[in-house]
């Protein structure tokens, strides 16, 4: 077996740009097996191929009891967070998603575009206002989009979302395992007290929806899946688009002839925003999968009961697959790239992420055409762990 590669020699520049070290790791193969900087061994796949067959890949589960492996002590019971379809293989992957799917559709996303304006509009309004010309875009709009759109299709009051902002943020970046655990038990218990409240008095909310959901057999949703499925669409529903809002803003305003083409002709913006997704996609890894047998990948036997992940934003710039993969061109052909994943646990929310970042690069840029970064890139700070991609802050002035 090779030798363990510590990612977390690699220091803080490992976290404030991680694609020269996978491209690195790429150009001696695809997979490797490292130690990552939480300390967990995994084998992470690097290679654009050899990534996209993984994610369709049964043998790689995501529910971790079928490879035997223990994620919590054997006198603990299975987290509720966990009961999810993310966290779940067919047939009960098939069963959990069937239940949710339906209200996701084109035609609901669609109905929300004019509120997403809205939204949007507002929270501009109150950025541009400032005297100084000045703003930190994640908290004046990167942040509150999504998470006002997320909370109001689910019915969460206004009042808890900065408290889940914080509960989110411990989860997806733990700073100590009592901390992350303190978050989920208190999440926990917020989420099925809200459970409860739809259950007595339903909405016209997602939440209300799925309380009362059902499919022609009479399946629905249990208590502990409702918390988790709760749980999934609240964190996956604004962190993704928090990130592809700044990491691509931020990569628009760092090429300038790009940003410049995208104003001279607005029929860019879509392919603009797939490219951000390729080049600074919002996550860096997916979620753990787990090897139930021997799996071959890439020339490699990755041992049954392993973890393993797949490397999102190293396989959007893989070279056999995107041409100058390290080039920020919104006019190249994007198809293929795997921000959103591949396979069964495709993304659900990715045409809600879309609609969110389209409007939100597209209205902005309209109402601040001098818009530029107010820090130099060395400034930024990022979120640790290596699962999200993106800055805890984003400084810019239009002025």
């Amino acid at each position: 077996m090779a030798d363990i590669i510590d990612l977390s020699a690699y220091g803080p520049d490992f976290v404030a740009d991680p694609h020269p070290y996978y491209a690195e790791l790429r150009a001696q193969g695809p997979v490797h097996h490292v130690r990552i900087p939480e300390g967990q061994e995994a084998w992470l796949i690097v290679g654009y191929e050899e990534a996209r067959a993984a994610l369709a890949d049964p043998r790689l589960a995501k529910d971790w009891t079928r490879a035997g492996i223990t994620l919590m002590g054997p006198e603990e019971p299975v987290e509720w967070e966990f009961m999810n379809m993310l966290d779940a293989d067919p047939p009960q992957h098939t069963r959990l998603r069937k239940l949710v799917a339906r209200e996701f559709t084109t035609r609901r996303v669609e109905a929300l575009r004019p509120r997403v304006q809205q939204i949007t509009d507002d929270l501009l309004d109150a950025m541009l206002a400032a005297p100084d010309g000045r703003a930190d875009l994640v908290e004046a709009l990167a942040f509150p989009l999504p998470m006002t759109v997320i909370c109001e299709l689910l019915g969460v009051p206004d009042i808890d979302r900065e408290t889940f902002r914080a509960w989110s943020n411990e989860l997806i970046s733990p700073t100590g395992e009592e901390e992350s655990a303190a978050a989920a038990r208190d999440m926990s218990v917020y989420l099925a007290g809200l459970i409860e409240d739809k259950r007595q008095a339903p909405g016209e909310d997602l939440l209300s929806a799925l309380v009362r959901t059902s499919d022609e057999d009479g399946d629905q949703l249990s208590r502990q899946e409702l918390l988790g499925m709760a749980f999934l669409l609240l964190v996956a529903g604004h962190e993704t688009t928090v990130n592809l809002i700044a990491n691509g803003v931020r990569a628009l305003l760092r090429h300038p002839g790009q940003l410049a083409a995208l104003r001279a002709d607005a029929s860019l913006l879509d392919n603009a925003v797939e490219e951000m997704l390729r080049y600074e996609g919002p996550v860096e890894n997916a979620t753990w999968r787990f090897t139930t047998e021997p799996v071959e990948i890439g020339g490699t036997v990755v041992p049954a009961g392993e973890f393993v992940l797949v490397g999102l934003a190293a396989a959007g710039r893989a070279a056999e697959r995107f041409t100058a993969p390290d080039t920020f061109d919104i006019t190249r052909e994007t198809r293929g790239h795997l921000a959103f994943g591949h396979g069964i646990h495709f993304c659900l929310g990715a045409p809600l992420a879309r609609m969110e970042g389209r409007t939100a690069v597209r209205t902005l840029l309209d109402r601040c055409p001098e818009l530029a970064l107010d820090t130099g890139a060395d400034a930024l700070t990022w979120r640790t762990g290596m699962l999200m991609r993106g800055p805890h802050h984003l400084p810019v002035r239009w002025r």
